[in-house]
């Protein structure tokens, strides 16, 4: 089949729904910035550098389509040292922004590179399990799996960014939708939930129903999947981790750390510091009631009380102004670009676009579903901004390119018959 052209088969339907997000995000960053008294466009304001980014994706989305679909596939590995390159690069020549280091600074403007890996990742990992010799089910394969991932995690914790690496981490459900057995999911799953319930619960009352839960998966169980050996294994483990939980929370997590498991669980914080921003950011969001306040008529977002509201707290700005609402036509626009996603993805001809495109699905709806989440008090307060609205050009671009990789290779799709 003869080469048609790249917008011919481009997903209009993904590029709207881009395009419209993108608007939106612009529109609340300009009301989360702009001064009272308002004369002239700035474009040294936040508002009008996000405006220069966003015009800036113009030419970064016309390069991405007119290279050739093949070369993000031959190169990913390429793509993928150039970015542990400049993670590496961080402890050099890093600018330290609130106690991490994960920032060049190039000017008046910044350049994370964690963002940027997002892609360098998936295209390996979609590369990597592409290869028709690879089996998730083979334990060495599943080795290198995990250290594509982990290698990057590695350097971002070392930054410190948990955020980010939670974002990396989250690719482990691709891994598990091309074939990795399911036990670790639940072993991470479980993990998690023990962790959060060790810290509310007495560790005597926690392994006790642990026994109970132990007790009730044996009695359900098939006979030849009651191996003593195995429930022995899981309860020692079970058990060592939970009574590991407050040494770890004591000892090794950072106070800033405390400080946001300690808002989400606790009612007795103090408002006035480490709950300030969650209050602060619940307020907002409840007071724009069903229809919201209106455009640039939020008290909370003109009286400056919510803290980064242009950036990771930028939904807080369309909860109060635009109320119940304008949150729902927001989250239905995600809704709907993540479903479109992995419809694209399930219609791909190479495993390499399919892969690519559920670890775009994953990335996009672990940064939506935690952004939204912890400003209502559903999941610890992490930096992570809100895909396509949050200011900042590392961010816009870095997302901009992981979608349009995959529209590029679902345009292609037409030529690989």
């Amino acid at each position: 089949m003869k080469n048609q052209s790249v917008t011919g088969n481009l997903d209009w339907t993904t590029v709207l729904i881009y395009s419209l997000l993108v608007l939106m995000g612009w529109i609340n960053i300009f009301s989360t910035s702009i001064p009272i008294e308002f004369t002239t466009f700035d474009f040294g304001d936040y508002y009008g550098k996000q405006m220069i980014f966003i015009l800036l994706t113009i030419p970064l989305i016309i390069v991405i389509l007119s290279i050739d679909a093949k070369i993000y596939e031959k190169f990913s590995f390429v793509f993928y040292i150039l970015g542990i390159v400049l993670l590496l690069g961080l402890f050099v020549f890093g600018k330290t922004v609130k106690g991490q280091t994960n920032w060049y600074g190039i000017g008046s403007f910044g350049f994370q590179p964690s963002e940027f890996m997002k892609t360098a990742v998936s295209l390996l990992m979609a590369k990597y399990l592409s290869d028709a010799q690879v089996f998730l089910k083979n334990t060495n394969h599943q080795l290198i799996a995990f250290a594509i991932i982990g290698l990057p995690v590695l350097l971002i914790m070392f930054q410190p960014d948990a955020g980010s690496a939670m974002i990396f981490l989250s690719l482990i459900l691709v891994l598990n939708r091309e074939g990795l057995p399911e036990w670790y999911l639940w072993t991470g799953f479980i993990a998690v939930v023990l962790f959060f319930a060790a810290l509310l619960i007495q560790p005597l009352y926690l392994i006790a129903v642990v026994i109970l839960f132990m007790i009730l998966h044996y009695l359900r169980a098939r006979r030849i999947d009651r191996n003593p050996i195995a429930y022995l294994v899981v309860f020692v483990s079970s058990t060592l981790f939970i009574l590991s939980v407050d040494f770890v929370y004591d000892n090794v997590l950072e106070p800033h750390q405390k400080d946001r498991i300690n808002v989400l669980f606790s009612d007795e914080v103090d408002l006035k510091n480490e709950g300030y921003n969650l209050n602060q950011s619940m307020i907002a969001i409840g007071s724009g009631g069903l229809i919201g306040k209106g455009f640039m008529e939020g008290t909370q977002t003109k009286g400056g009380f919510v803290p980064e509201q242009h950036t990771d707290y930028i939904f807080t700005t369309v909860g109060e102004e635009w109320g119940f609402v304008g949150s729902t036509v927001v989250i239905l626009l995600f809704v709907t670009l993540l479903f479109r996603i992995i419809y694209l993805a399930e219609q791909q001809k190479t495993k390499f676009s399919r892969v690519y495109g559920y670890c775009v699905a994953t990335i996009l709806f672990t940064h939506f579903f935690v952004n939204i989440t912890m400003l209502i008090k559903l999941f610890p307060t992490i930096g992570v901004p809100l895909p396509f609205f949050s200011y900042g050009g590392s961010s816009l671009w870095s997302f901009t390119i992981l979608l349009f990789v995959f529209l590029k290779l679902d345009a292609n799709k037409v030529n690989e018959w």
